[in-house]
């Protein structure tokens, strides 16, 4: 038994698509939480069922780009795995720099879980952005 609790555990290298991915999906996940979470804010339901959108009113191309906005972080974490690295590696890095904008200019005056959502996905971008810049180079 004390055998056991003194071998080192294995911790093999993850590859760098595999950690993309990863975070692709965190970032999706807080997308979809810090959403879900602002449906409690007072008044939020009925807004919304007064016909107000994410974005002004609630339109078929106003909820269109909404869900475009909202399927790339989460098809990202496909497409980290499959596109060609060179394809892979400018759209990890431009994707995620468009996104830290955009969270950017959306957290003034917001309410505390959303700017602590928010800090925490402009820091998924940073990775996101820094892993894709060091993309290994063949030798």
């Amino acid at each position: 038994m004390a055998a056991d609790a003194t071998r080192v555990l294995s911790d093999p290298p993850l590859p760098l698509r595999v950690k993309l991915s990863a975070l692709w999906v965190s970032l999706t996940f807080c997308y979809l939480y810090g959403d879900y979470f602002g449906l409690y804010k007072p008044g939020k339901l009925q807004h919304m069922l007064d016909g107000a959108g994410p974005m002004g009113p609630a339109s078929q191309s106003s909820l269109l780009f909404v869900a475009l906005l909202l399927v790339v972080p989460g098809l990202m974490a496909f497409l980290s795995l499959a596109l060609p690295a060179r394809i892979a590696r400018w759209l990890n890095i431009g994707l995620a720099l468009f996104y830290a904008a955009f969270v950017a200019i959306t957290m003034p005056g917001a309410w505390w879980f959303y700017l602590a959502y928010s800090g925490i996905e402009i820091v998924l971008c940073a990775a996101i952005i820094w892993l894709a810049w060091r993309w290994p180079r063949k030798a």
